[in-house]
């Protein structure tokens, strides 16, 4: 399992890419989507909703849980994936690419976050 270097993961496994004109994508890493088996719901924030670092901005469910989405960052959506709620099999299949959740502007400074190498350890113990 890789994580690309060019993102940075937040503790509580989501990722989120660098900022093109102020806009952020977010989504969960592999090794959640694994550890969550396969996503049969998603439920995203609504486009023009503000969220905050760390906390719960939506959720996936699985056959096997449920589980909250966080915001790794302070901002506003600017845009959700129609394909993820149309098919979130995408989470699973594709968690790097077209399983991406949301976009966001970001507003302040991102947080804790973690590069791809740290992230690999924290998830390894």
């Amino acid at each position: 399992m890789s994580n690309p270097q060019q993102l940075r993961y937040s503790k509580e496994h989501e990722w989120l890419s660098g900022a093109e004109d102020g806009v952020s994508t977010v989504g969960i890493t592999e090794h959640a989507a694994n550890a969550l088996g396969d996503v049969v719901y998603v439920q995203l924030p609504e486009v023009g909703a503000t969220v905050a670092a760390g906390e719960t901005c939506g959720e996936l469910e699985s056959t096997k849980s449920v589980s909250d989405l966080y915001s790794p960052v302070d901002g506003e959506i600017v845009e959700i994936n129609e394909d993820v709620v149309n098919d979130p099999s995408l989470v699973n299949s594709a968690p790097f690419e077209g399983g991406w959740l949301f976009k966001l502007k970001i507003s302040g400074e991102p947080g804790e976050l973690l590069s791809a190498d740290e992230y690999a350890a924290f998830i390894t113990g």
